[in-house]
Parts: structure tokens; sequence; C-alpha cells
């Protein structure tokens, strides 16, 4: 699944493209995606210029001086800059959106988890964002607010650091990495943190992720950047994809288990 570097790393890669560009076409090869595409979508956009791309959570929201697109990759989407004349669309290819200049927009998600939604609200708002985190980058995510957010609760740190409405955008892969990094075991009751390894595992989260954004997101098979290149973070995961083989701190063999249907990896003995 992309994950929030992903998602931040294809925003900067189509922006420098289609930002500024009128929308000229919009073709719709599949509406059916996790909530159907609306089929008035193309009049909503077509002739209107795209003014800005932002990031919301795992969202890019596609601003437009009547309303936003809110687009989620779910579980195996891509968004890249195509020549539509010169590239074919191919299996999987659900959406086209044309731009002056002959730059396409093209939505690619085999499993159709992904969702295309026009919104003419305040994005922030929609029902899909409103109850949303805060953003993991951001001054408002800070060990005080884990801290004050983990009292009383009896979730699994791993557990609760994935929930979207406690902060956006820690996914599976950057919360087993984070928590190696923290030295802080999975297992371990949030209510149980302390002050300090919340300070700890808050500089690591953004560290983690700000580390693999400027890498260009973390390379999984289904995830293809902006400009068509992968990203390149992989090769320095620690925990993740790594059970049975040994701790690069202590060589004890890595243990995996699973935490809400979720593939856990790390170190007994280097993570308390």
């Amino acid at each position: 699944m992309p994950e929030l570097p992903e998602v931040e790393t294809t925003r900067q890669g189509i922006s420098p493209h289609i930002q500024g560009r009128k929308v000229t076409d919009v073709i719709i090869r599949q509406h059916q995606l996790r909530w159907p595409i609306d089929a008035q979508l193309p009049g909503y956009i077509q002739h209107k210029k795209l003014l800005h791309i932002d990031r919301r959570g795992k969202y890019l929201l596609l601003a437009f001086k009547h309303g936003h697109l809110l687009i989620h990759l779910g579980m195996s989407g891509s968004l890249r800059i195509v020549n539509p004349k010169q590239q074919p669309a191919q299996k999987h290819d659900h959406v086209d959106i044309i731009f002056s200049g002959q730059y396409g927009l093209r939505f690619h998600d085999p499993r159709r988890f992904g969702s295309i939604v026009w919104t003419n609200e305040d994005p922030l708002t929609h029902k899909l964002l409103v109850k949303l985190g805060p953003e993991p980058l951001s001054d408002e995510f800070s060990a005080d607010y884990l801290f004050a957010a983990s009292r009383k609760r009896k979730k699994e740190v791993k557990t609760l650091i994935m929930d979207s409405h406690m902060v956006v955008g820690v996914g599976n892969i950057y919360a087993n990495e984070s928590l190696f990094s923290a030295g802080i075991r999975p297992t371990k009751v949030a209510a149980k943190l302390t002050h300090k390894q919340c300070e700890l595992w808050v500089k690591e989260i953004k560290r983690i992720l700000q580390r693999s954004i400027t890498q260009g997101g973390t390379t999984l098979r289904d995830f293809v950047g902006g400009d068509g290149k992968p990203g390149y973070f992989s090769q320095q995961l620690n925990v993740y994809g790594r059970a049975g083989k040994p701790c690069v701190n202590c060589n004890k063999p890595l243990k995996e288990i699973r935490q809400a249907q979720r593939t856990t990896v790390y170190c007994i003995q280097c993570q308390k």
C-alpha cells in the first residue's frame, strides 16, 4: 500500500507538469473504484485550471477554483504523467485527466481500492478528511500530544500510531521502522509510554518519514513515482520484511507477529 511518503513523492512528482494547466479532457474507463466515480466528473473539471495540488494524510487534493478532486491511491494505485498520444492505456489504467500541452495524469489501480471523489465544499470538512488526526511532520504532532493522547489507552502502541484519528500517514512500514529506531516494543500498552519514549518516538517518526520523502518513497511492487521512477528507500529498512534475519544492532533473529491483521517485525532484545 502506498504510504504517506509515496503519496507525497507522487504529489511532488506530478505537480510541476500539470499545476496551472487547464483540463482538456477526462477519460473514465472504469467507474467502479472503492466508490463509483461521479459520471458528471468530466463536466466539473473540463476546461478548468488546476490551481495547485495539496496533500492531507494519504489523500491528494487537486484544487480548482470551484472545488477539489480528492484522490486516494488505495492498496495498489499509482498516478503518473504520460503523453496520452504516445502511451496508450493499459490494463488497470482506469482514468486519464488530460491537460493542455498533452500532459496526461493517469490513474492506475489493479485492485480498485483507490478513490476519485469530487467536492465543491471545503475539502478539509469533507467526511473523508474531517476526522483525520494531525500530520506527522507538523508541529501539532509532538511528544506532548502523543503522551497526552496515549493516557488510559489500552491499545498496543503500534496499533495506536496506525490509527488515522491519532495521526495520519504512519502506515505499517513506518510504524515498524520507527518503533525499532526508538527502541519501543510494538506490543507495549500505549498508556505505559513514558514522556521520554514519546519524545524519541515522535523524533524517529519525523526523521524516517522525511528521509523517505527525500529519497522518493519506499519501493513497493505497486508503487510508481509521479515521474515514472520508483522510490529508493526499501534497501534501508531495518525490520520490515526481515523476519528471521539478524537484527542490525544485536544480531538476534527478528521476530514476526500479527497485530490488527498486519505484519509486525521487531527485535526482542533491542525493543523494550
